[in-house]
């Protein structure tokens, strides 16, 4: 009975923090490639030209998250 309150506490806690989080200010999910880019352009004054570019670019940021998380389930699956 006890493990099973600590365990309800945990989840409302998590739950507390992520309703807290997503409902104050606005938030930029951006990945570690974006920022990155940002230091480098700031480090450079916008001098740096990159060495090559992507063959194909996702339509759009959904995709783009869908074939990440896709890749990382099928390497999930192939470790597991």
């Amino acid at each position: 009975m006890r493990l099973e309150i600590a365990v309800l506490g945990i989840v409302a806690l998590f739950a507390i923090l992520f309703i807290y989080q997503s409902t104050t200010g606005e938030h930029e999910w951006a990945g570690a490639d974006d920022q990155s880019e940002g230091v480098i352009d700031e480090l450079t004054d916008g001098a740096y030209e990159p060495w090559s570019s992507p063959i194909w670019e996702p339509p759009s940021g959904e995709v783009e998250s869908l074939l990440f998380a896709l890749q990382a389930a099928l390497g999930s699956l192939a470790i597991g």
